[in-house]
């Protein structure tokens, strides 16, 4: 008897702790996806494709881990794999909070600057634009991002700012020598 209350009292501690996970990451994992792919439905479902493989392997996940991290490294491998098997790469714009308040661009004007920031982030290598959105869009620490994508910190700061540059270059063609 005491076998199955033990068994009984894990399910419970694991149910209860992947409903606060979720609960917490929901809609960070989401809004992630979505800046990866550039497809709403299509977030959705690997949003429900991460929390599902989240729930299976929690049991393995120690209790003193960076959930978060873990969470995230899965939601990039899930949407790795996805945009490898359709060799489609879309992406939503990644600095819209960087105009200035005062500046207030038209609609038409914003509108023609995110098919440009569009364009520019499709041409960068996913090496680099993973760790763009996750620092830029999603406000992932440098640490947080070298535990999601199993590198040094000093190997993030490194892809982001490689990320920036080749972002500008491309961007910014004419400002750059």
């Amino acid at each position: 008897m005491d076998q199955a209350l033990a068994l009984e009292s894990a399910l419970v501690d694991h149910e209860a702790r992947f409903e606060q996970l979720f609960g917490l990451h929901h809609s960070s994992i989401h809004a992630y996806l979505c800046r990866l792919v550039g497809d709403q439905k299509q977030a959705e479902d690997l949003t429900q494709d991460v929390f599902v493989k989240a729930y299976r392997a929690l049991p393995r996940l120690p209790q003193e881990a960076n959930a978060r991290a873990w969470l995230y490294r899965i939601a990039t491998n899930t949407a790795l794999d996805w945009l490898r098997r359709r060799a489609l790469v879309s992406w939503l714009p990644l600095f819209d909070r960087d105009h200035h308040p005062a500046v207030q661009a038209t609609f038409v004007d914003r509108s023609l600057e995110s098919v440009a920031v569009q364009q520019a982030l499709k041409r960068l290598p996913p090496r680099y634009r993973v760790p763009l959105v996750l620092y830029a869009c999603q406000g992932l620490s440098t640490q947080e991002i070298a535990e999601i994508l199993h590198i040094s910190r000093g190997a993030v700061k490194t892809r982001l700012f490689r990320s920036r540059e080749k972002f500008r270059r491309i961007y910014m063609p004419e400002e750059v020598t």
